[in-house]
Parts: structure tokens; sequence; C-alpha cells
């Protein structure tokens, strides 16, 4: 049964969708089949035969999809009630949409849509969580300027986790840690002695001996983290969302490539606990991803996303923790959880919230995701994002605050380096800074100066 949502009764929101041919956009545009008022207007992507062949594939009339290559024929496509498909945002007419769903997951490209978008006035749900850990201030602050929403898109863990903070703190929880599993369980099979990730199987029989977290939390995470470490577990993808998430909630992180402990979900209490409490937490208001350890045919975190609270009044929490709910062995903290993001089949609800303009966090600049050299990078080393966790080789993202750095503007926010060349050595450790490239997309550059001129001289707290 589906039951009728008032947001059936609105008026048509006609959507852009860039980056269409992917993961996401399958799973966001067949989600669409099923919320007829949000329109999918116009899908941009460089491969429109893949695109059309999608939609075939998703079971969209052909006669309601249209090829274009300038504003003229896709405002006419848009009037036509037809989906306009486009191979750049040359061919794309602002005035034919409500809003823009960002992603392309390249910051020029992204910030070049976005922008563009707002400028225009139309709202923009921001998917390219890359895009948004360079310019999320400065669009914010356009978004804002122009009455417009700019917000991270449901179905992805930021968004996801920025709802859970927010019903924690609407019920007057008190924040420990905030965050989210890696995207791939580790599956340990106890008869082999094997643990598998991501199709990824290693022999770990130590892990075995190690599913009881005992009384020294730090030691038996360290031994987990030893059993497994053949496998590759920390993503810059990871680093990427959470840093979007720092930066509308002022969490930081713990460790700049954050702790990664391999946890089981009935743990989470008891892992991210001040460490006079027996946890691994230095601070309070903390951000992290953990790895999810499972046995066969237990239930998946499925990159979920969490928060750990330091409890209230004893009796209600041992009540909670005789109904099955994640409680910390000394009764401390607990952990509320949402194990799931559902990618695409979520974010009309950020559809929704972009034209009604819900109130949401703006992003500040108060974590900045650096990049460190893990080899010695020669002059004249290109420097490219990619692969399925969009990395760039031989560099590790870290979660840096700015206030604690000598010269935080100098320092280079990893994801504008794609396609920039370095002009001078890094050493193995060292920081990539502004000023050892060149190359980098100067539009994304000054949005992302711009960004750190609003947090400084509106005097936010860093």
């Amino acid at each position: 049964m589906i039951l009728h949502h008032v947001s059936r009764t609105r008026a048509p929101v006609r959507v852009a969708l860039t980056g269409a041919n992917g993961g996401y956009g399958r799973t966001f545009l067949a989600q669409l089949a099923l919320t007829p008022e949000i329109r999918p207007a116009v899908l941009v992507d460089p491969d429109v035969a893949g695109v059309r062949r999608m939609l075939d594939d998703l079971g969209y009339p052909a006669e309601r999809v249209g090829e274009s290559a300038d504003p003229e024929t896709t405002a006419r496509l848009v009037r036509e009630g037809r989906t306009a498909l486009l191979a750049s945002a040359d061919a794309l007419d602002w005035a034919s949409l409500d809003v823009l769903v960002e992603a392309c997951g390249r910051v020029a490209a992204g910030y070049g849509y976005a922008s563009a978008a707002l400028a225009h006035g139309t709202h923009v749900v921001m998917v390219s969580k890359e895009v948004d850990t360079v310019v999320g201030v400065a669009l914010g602050e356009l978004a804002a300027a122009n009455g417009l929403s700019y917000l991270p898109g449901d179905g992805d863990q930021p968004a996801n986790l920025l709802r859970l903070v927010d019903w924690v703190s609407a019920v007057g929880l008190d924040i420990v840690a905030i965050g989210k599993s890696g995207e791939y369980d580790l599956e340990l099979d106890p008869v082999t002695g094997c643990v598998t990730q991501a199709g990824v199987t290693v022999d770990a029989p130590a892990l075995a001996g190690l599913l009881e977290l005992g009384d020294d939390v730090p030691g038996t995470l360290a031994r987990r983290a030893e059993a497994v470490r053949d496998l590759k577990r920390a993503a810059a993808a990871d680093h990427c969302e959470m840093t979007v998430v720092a930066t509308r909630t002022g969490a930081r992180a713990d460790v700049e490539a954050m702790h990664y402990p391999v946890a089981r979900i009935a743990e989470l209490a008891d892992i991210y606990a001040a460490r006079e409490d027996g946890g691994i937490l230095a601070h309070d208001g903390v951000v992290d991803v953990f790895s999810a350890l499972r046995l066969p045919g237990e239930a998946s975190f499925a990159g979920g996303v969490f928060a750990v609270v330091r409890t209230g009044d004893p009796a209600t929490w041992e009540l909670l923790r005789g109904k099955g709910h994640v409680v910390s062995r000394d009764g401390r903290y607990a952990c509320v959880y949402w194990p799931y993001h559902y990618m695409g089949v979520e974010t009309p609800l950020t559809v929704h919230a972009a034209v009604d303009r819900a109130p949401a966090p703006r992003a500040r600049w108060t974590t900045l995701l650096a990049a460190r050299a893990t080899d010695g990078l020669a002059a004249g080393t290109e420097l490219r994002v990619q692969g399925h966790h969009h990395e760039i080789d031989g560099v590790a993202p870290v979660l840096l605050d700015p206030a604690a750095l000598d010269d935080p503007e100098g320092v280079a926010p990893y994801y504008l380096l794609d396609g920039a060349r370095l002009t001078r050595p890094v050493e193995p450790g060292g920081l990539i800074g502004l000023d050892d490239v060149e190359g980098v997309d100067e539009p994304a550059l000054a949005a992302y100066r711009q960004g750190i001129a609003r947090t400084t001289t509106n005097g936010d707290d860093r």
C-alpha cells in the first residue's frame, strides 16, 4: 500500500540533474517515477547516449525524451513536458528549472553548474560532496543572498547525518561523537577465519578471538586493526563526507586521519567514549568513521550514520537498554543510529526542502580537508582524482582545524588539486600548499578564498 503524501499535491517541480549517467543518477531517476510532482526536466551528462539507454531501461517513454544542444531547444522540450538530454551546460535554460541536483562529482564543473544556478534563481541540491568541501561556504552565502536554498542531498551520508544530528539536538541530548560506517562492512567467517570487504577476502584468524571488546578497548581495537591490516578500509570519500558535516556542525576530527575502529554495532557507545571512561576520544564533538564488523547473516550498518550521546537518568537508559538500544556498559553513553543511506531514493526529500526554503545550517570554514603526501612527490607530478573512492595517488586526505595551522589559507584543499601539477617537490608527510601547484581551477579557487573570508570576517569561532 502506498499512502498518499501531501507532497504529491504540489505543483510540478522542474529538476535538472548533472552527472546523470551514474549509479546515483539512476537511483534518483528511478524514484522520480514514484514522485510525479518532481519532473526530471533536464539531464546533463557528456554521455548522452548512455543516459538515453538508462532511461530506456527504466521505462521512460522514448517520445518523452529529446536531445538538445542549445538553450532554446531545451526550453521548448521542457515546455512540452519532455526530458531534455544535454551534453554540457551550454544548452541549459535556467528559466525552465526550479532545482538543480548537482551530482557530477568534479569541483570545477560542479561549481560552475551550482553558481550559475544560484545566479539565475534556481535552488541547488548538492550531491557532489567533493564540490562542497571546497566551495560550500561560498555557495551557501550566494544562495542566502539570492533568497535560495543550497542543501546537501538526502540519501548520501552527510545530509542523513545532519538530519540525525538535528533530531538528537532537538530532543536535548549531549553529543559526544557523530559519524558513519565505512561504505563496506567487514564480514568475518569464524569457521575459516577469513574476512571479506567489498569482494576482497583476506585471512584474519586472530579476529575470531577478538569479537568481544574486553576491558582494554583501545588495545582490542589495535589488535583488530592489525588483524585486517591487508584491507584498505579508509577512503577519501569518507573524509570528504565528514568534512561536509563538520563545516555545518562545528564538530572536528579527533585525529586528522580519523580513528576508523573495527567495531561491532553494539560496541559503538563504549568505543566513542572519553578516554577517561575507557573509550578512544580525546575531545567532545568529534566526527569519525568506523569499519563495521559483523558475522555472516547479521544485519549490515549499510554505510549508515550514528550519534553517540551522554545519557541522563540511569533508570531511563537501563529501560532503553532492555529494549535493545545500544548503551555503553557503564551506562554513561548511548548510540543513536540510522543504518541506511538510500542514495537517490531519498533525494526527493531534499528537492521538496529546497523549494520550501527549509532552514538548514550553512557551511563555515571550520574544518579543512587537506592533502598530505604519503610518498615523496616530484615536481611535475600530475594530481588526478580518480577511482571509485575519488582519491589522488600518493596523497592522503586529512581533516584539519584551520585555527591550529600556521598558514591555513596557504594549504590546498584536497579536491581543488584535481588536474593540478606540482611545481616543486613535496616531502613524505608534507601538506600540499597552494603555492606548490599550478593549474587549479581559478573560479573555484576564488570561491574557496571567498568562503574563508566570509567565515573569518563574520567572527565565527573556529
